[in-house]
């Protein structure tokens, strides 16, 4: 398995060293975000999967205080349903969205409810950071998780106490703001480098000089490329010819280890130092065989077990191995040839990065 892996890596790093990424897939407008959205309703229709209204109380008041406004009074009435369920709906309001679209909304239980499936969520008002009711959600909730028990046996399949609702939210106000007032106009880097900053001014300044006969970048920090709009083209237009511009960004020598699952993902610009590597293990068996110990016959004496254990230790005889990593590929071989497992891959790693000859950060998850 570790063999695919390696392999995969080193195919798709050697591919992508030959291949050109565009700048709006790198780097993203400055201030051009999504705003948060959250909300509290009650979904309806349960087949009995609803909350306990006696260990929900909040589902129970929610439920009185709905009732009261549409002209019911259950105040006084002890209320026993199971197909209603309080819930929390969140959503991501897209930049630039006008009054009447729709975005897709998370609906998630908070209650003892044991699955929203079949549910449908009445009208939800949805809050942003600053208290202002943005868009409103309502509808029926897809549940791709199910939940069934019998009197001996539960069978659970993903999460069924959580659902989305594609389409589900009606946006009543817009976010003020544009382009005019996101501030200086400039392209905010998804990883930061310096070397990716440069690349990425470079290009735009190559050919904002054919095309406007002008430069129009300017590299502010390793995270920042400000850019100076042509007065005779829109914002709009202007953005979308730089982010269709190449580059081949670069990338930091990392390797990134995460132990829980045995994963290690190796950048391409990581290397080794010449060094020679051993892995053994130590293997030690413990084989307990205890023996019944019987009396001779009228000697008034006791049957009685007697421990008999027997202790082997074997080590296996691994011959060292010379790893010098020039770039990825070389690495990857030389891990292959020593036909080791993922965890003895991040054993290694972690030995070899102490010796000071892993030229490259280790992250460990």
């Amino acid at each position: 398995m570790l063999r695919s892996i390696l392999f995969l890596l080193a195919v798709l790093v050697s591919f992508q060293s030959h291949a050109a990424t565009r700048i709006k897939d790198v780097a993203a407008v400055q201030g051009v975000r999504d705003n948060q959205l959250i909300g509290y309703g009650l979904v309806m229709g349960l087949q009995g999967t609803g909350d306990t209204l006696r260990n929900s109380q909040f589902t129970e008041q929610s439920l009185q205080s709905m009732l009261d406004r549409m002209g019911v009074n259950v105040r006084d009435i002890n209320l026993r349903t199971r197909n209603v369920a309080a819930v929390i709906v969140t959503a991501d309001l897209p930049p630039f969205v006008g009054a009447g679209s729709r975005i897709d909304v998370t609906v998630t239980s908070m209650g003892d409810a044991t699955s929203l499936k079949g549910g449908t969520l009445m009208l939800t008002a949805l809050q942003g950071g600053d208290g202002q009711v943005y868009a409103v959600a309502q509808g029926a909730i897809a549940v791709s998780g199910f939940s069934a028990q019998g009197q001996a046996e539960t069978l659970t399949s993903g999460v069924a106490t959580a659902g989305r609702i594609p389409n589900g939210a009606l946006i009543e106000r817009e976010v003020q703001g544009g382009f005019n007032t996101v501030g200086p106009m400039a392209f905010e880097l998804k990883n930061p480098d310096y070397k990716t900053a440069t690349l990425i001014t470079d290009a735009i300044n190559q050919y904002a000089q054919q095309r406007y006969g002008a430069r129009v970048a300017s590299p502010r920090d390793f995270r920042t490329v400000v850019l100076q709009k042509p007065k005779n083209v829109a914002a709009t237009r202007f953005i979308a010819e730089l982010g269709d511009l190449e580059i081949r960004p670069d990338t930091p020598a990392r390797i990134v280890v995460d132990q829980r699952t045995g994963t290690v993902v190796i950048g391409k610009n990581v290397q080794i130092s010449t060094v020679a590597i051993t892995h053994g293990a130590l293997t030690i068996r413990v084989t307990e065989t205890p023996e019944v110990s019987q009396p001779d016959p009228f000697s008034m004496g006791q049957t009685v077990v007697v421990p008999r254990t027997q202790i082997t230790a074997a080590e296996e005889r691994v011959p060292l191995a010379i790893v010098r990593g020039a770039d990825l590929q070389t690495l990857v071989k030389g891990l292959n040839q020593m036909g080791l497992k993922p965890s003895d891959v991040i054993a290694i790693l972690q030995a070899v990065k102490t010796a000071g000859a892993l030229q490259a950060e280790l992250v460990i998850q």
